[in-house]
């Protein structure tokens, strides 16, 4: 890429990595795009995902982790989280938001990714079960993750007291992770403890970036040319005007004093503009790493393949050495 800016790297895979990587894509085409709000698919996605999940305490207990499970209120929103905790003494704090297009999902699907960092990096994992957008609109699903924010942040809250703390999205929990940030700043106190943010190829524009309207239909998992309509779904009585508003589409909100960020896109995700118009907006106000993933396309870090493994090795280093660059009291 001519003028690359700093922020970018082009991840570097190995001839083998890549041979798999396209191998499992191969596979990938035959599968159907997912497409949001048809309700019998939904529900039964739903049903499946939580058909996926028992046993998940028993594995969570086998690397000597366990959950709790609560709910936690801030003013007039109460909304359910789950903690994972180190055995030690926490090094920092990851607030989760789990993806799933804002109408699948819950707090639990990312257990096997939250024990994984709770292991590796020494942190607390709180992560939010935020209403769905089936059934609520997409400014409650905001409202929660800002409720389990502020309430992770509030200086009331002694666990947490002191510690570093680190936002962590997924598509469309990157969308609300993003958005929580922008709300999050009407706490000027709160929205300081904020130290990183992690954010997987997250959706940024409601409008849709150029990259999903011309998404094709050979899209891999994502329904490309339905994309635009889809989200519209979500705001069905707003005009595209007023779906850019921030926080609704977080890339046209101001990013300045925001924390450093990790950014991962891949360059067969329609999303890929989305991230890439962020990090250039973000970059100007914070230290901005955006890693771009070849051969990629959208939920790579769920495939059995040996670059998801490292991608989110890559992520655990940055959250570790992000807390142990945390200013502590004497």
């Amino acid at each position: 890429m001519k003028d690359q800016p700093a922020y970018l790297t082009r991840w570097s895979v190995s001839h083998q990595e890549r041979e798999q990587l396209e191998a499992f894509n191969r596979k990938l085409a035959w599968l159907p795009r997912a497409k949001l709000f048809n309700r019998r698919v939904l529900r039964l996605a739903q049903g499946l995902l939580r058909v996926g999940q028992s046993g998940g305490e028993r594995r969570l207990r086998k690397q000597g982790l366990r959950a709790e499970t609560r709910r936690v209120q801030m003013g007039d929103v109460t909304v359910p989280v789950r903690i994972i905790r180190p055995q030690t003494p926490a090094k920092g704090v990851v607030l989760d938001i789990h993806g799933g297009g804002w109408v699948v999902g819950n707090a639990r699907m990312n257990d096997r990714f939250n024990g994984a960092m709770v292991k590796a990096c020494g942190v607390t994992v709180v992560s939010v079960d935020y209403r769905l957008a089936v059934s609520a609109p997409i400014e409650a699903l905001i409202e929660d993750c800002l409720s389990a924010a502020r309430w992770l942040l509030d200086d009331a809250n002694s666990e947490f007291a002191g510690l570093p703390v680190t936002i962590v999205g997924e598509s469309a929990g990157a969308h609300l992770a993003v958005a929580t940030l922008l709300e999050l700043k009407r706490w000027p106190d709160l929205f300081a403890r904020v130290n990183g943010a992690l954010l997987y190829y997250g959706v940024y524009d409601l409008t849709g970036t150029p990259s999903v309207r011309a998404a094709p239909s050979e899209t891999l998992l994502l329904d490309g040319p339905g994309m635009v309509d889809a989200m519209r779904q979500l705001t069905p009585e707003l005009t595209d005007e007023q779906r850019r508003t921030p926080p609704l589409s977080p890339l046209h909100g101001d990013f300045t004093g925001f924390p450093p960020a990790l950014m991962f896109a891949g360059e067969l995700d329609p999303l890929l503009d989305d991230t890439c118009l962020l990090a250039e907006r973000w970059s100007r106000s914070a230290e901005v790493e955006f890693q771009l993933l070849p051969s990629s396309p959208h939920g790579v870090i769920h495939f059995p393949v040996a670059l998801a493994g490292a991608i989110l090795a890559h992520a655990h280093r940055w959250i570790a050495a992000s807390n142990d660059a945390f200013p502590r009291p004497e």
